[in-house]
């Protein structure tokens, strides 16, 4: 690997994947799993933006049965089991509690709903709804005393950007090139293919002919096909703004809630990162760079607002520890609630020519599906490609060395080998064990390595960040600065004082000065 990964990269290639998300890796894993050449380029880092700023839940969208969506709350609910079982490490089951108000929506309305989002697909992992007496269930200490009644129902979690990162890693495993911080400058067709110049942050241009083009730009779809590509497209985007914030933990139990607003939106508390509750999200329309998105203070005004009309312990902005925002990039469908705007995807082929795929919409939950049907599209054009293989494919770290038995509950499984690392390592901390088997499942390895001791782990940076973790993410995951390490590929951040996260950027100097960071 060199400084200058563009100089590594082949000059030709049957696919360009434009966007480092979650539908971008995706595709470029997808494809390059099915004997493709793939290139990926992203201009930030993966999951730098939307795919890294969402609320973090593999989940059908309960709500959006409102909306009519069954189709859509169908395909996202046979792919939660799908996702669920492939990255244990980082995705696992969780419950949520939506306590009753009364004046919003009628008791035997929400059961109804619970019960037809229980029976829209087959369940295997995640256990089935139920009524709940607030009086008598955990759930119900942390509420203030006028909520009786609640409904529980399962969904899933994920760790978001780890997501990408190990799409990407599965990518590059199995021959496609990854290209961060380097942008797709311009795209013109030819006879031939796509002649595409690709510009890295630092350093020289570099042409690159591609037979296809998948456009997963995200918020910048629209402005890639019709700026960069130059091609009209058939559909738009309408750019809605999710905002989050983090706050000390503010109930002790593992579940999540959902709650309604009286403007019928729902709104998610939920434990992360152990010491803290993540509340979220907005829907607003947003009209500005995408990649600049923040949370406004009226966002966070209404954030606070709405939990504490359940929460006994009320919460302020100030309580805010960190918050974030992204922008979702959805098809526009005229519809005037910006709630209420589907979160299904879309696929435009613009086969006059060498092919061109653009990407409009989409949520986390469907990547996988998203990404067969994207390659489903072009492998046809290309020809050569394999099968789909996806479907019952782990994501790298995910292959847990588990018992048949576990295999229907990857928390158990989950649970299980955590337990043998600690056993088979007991100079590891139990924390660090913990959190190391969650980010990285079986690649652990490569960071443990024959280590014997924390000593051989090489310096601490940071508090249970160590040398060897910190070389494994530059050399592995494309890590080229501590926002990268501490924000994106972990979130260390929101443990560690602001001494101890300038710790860190100072061994990232440190080591750059030492040996130029590299990429696959």
């Amino acid at each position: 690997m060199s400084s200058d990964p563009v100089a590594e990269c082949p000059s030709r290639c049957d696919l360009l994947v434009v966007g480092g998300g979650v539908n971008g890796a995706g595709i470029a894993r997808d494809a390059a799993g099915r004997g493709l050449s793939v290139v990926l380029c992203e201009k930030d880092d993966l999951a730098a933006h939307t795919s890294s700023s969402s609320t973090k839940l593999v989940h059908g969208g309960l709500r959006y049965l409102e909306h009519y969506e069954f189709a859509l709350v169908r395909k996202a609910l046979i792919e939660r089991e799908v996702l669920l079982r492939s990255a244990p490490h980082i995705m696992w089951p969780l419950r949520f509690v939506m306590p009753h108000e009364p004046s919003m929506r009628p008791a035997w309305l929400m059961r109804l709903g619970v019960l037809l989002y229980d029976h829209l697909a087959r369940r295997e992992v995640l256990p089935g709804s139920e009524s709940i007496d607030l009086a008598r269930h955990p759930a119900g200490a942390p509420l203030k005393t006028g909520f009786s009644r609640a409904f529980a129902y399962s969904d899933g979690w994920v760790d978001d950007a780890r997501l990408v990162v190990l799409c990407a890693v599965d990518a590059a495993a199995r021959g496609a090139t990854v290209l961060t911080r380097t942008r797709c400058a311009d795209a013109r067709r030819t006879p031939e293919g796509w002649q595409v110049t690709l510009q890295p942050e630092h350093g020289a241009a570099r042409e690159l002919h591609a037979r296809a083009i998948v456009n997963a730009a995200g918020p910048w779809a629209e402005q890639f096909l019709r700026g960069n590509a130059h091609r009209p497209g058939r559909q738009s985007l309408r750019l809605i703004k999710g905002s989050h914030l983090v706050v000390r933990r503010l109930y002790d139990h593992p579940m999540a809630y959902i709650f309604q607003n009286a403007d019928r939106r729902i709104v998610f508390a939920i434990p992360y990162e152990e010491h803290f509750t993540l509340i979220g999200t907005t829907d607003v329309e947003h009209h500005g760079d995408p990649g600049k998105a923040q949370a406004s203070e009226e966002e966070i005004a209404y954030l606070c607002s709405l939990v504490n009309h359940y929460f006994r312990a009320p919460i302020s902005p100030a309580d805010v520890v960190w918050s974030y925002a992204g922008v979702r990039p959805l098809l526009d469908d005229a519809s005037g609630d910006p709630a209420a705007v589907t979160r299904d995807y879309s696929l435009e082929l613009d086969s006059a020519g060498p092919p061109l795929l653009t990407v409009w919409g989409g949520k986390i939950t469907t990547f996988r599906k998203l990404a067969e049907e994207a390659v489903d599209q072009l492998a046809g054009a290309l020809g050569g490609a394999g099968p789909a293989w996806t479907a019952r494919a782990p994501l790298p770290g995910g292959d847990l060395p588990v018992p048949p038995a576990l295999r229907r509950r990857p928390d158990r499984a989950f649970e299980r080998f955590r337990d043998d690392l600690v056993r088979a390592r007991p100079w590891l901390p139990q924390a660090l064990a913990t959190r190391l088997a969650r980010a990285y499942g079986t690649r652990v390895e490569r960071i443990l390595g024959d280590a014997r001791t924390l000593t051989d782990l090489g310096e601490q940076i940071a508090p249970g960040f160590f040398d060897a973790e910190a070389r494994y993410l530059m050399r592995e995951e494309w890590a080229l600065n501590a926002d990268d390490m501490l924000w994106r590929r972990s979130k260390l951040a929101l443990h560690l004082s602001p001494q101890e996260r300038a710790d860190v950027v100072d061994w990232v100097e440190r080591h750059l000065a030492a040996q130029p960071a590299t990429a696959h």
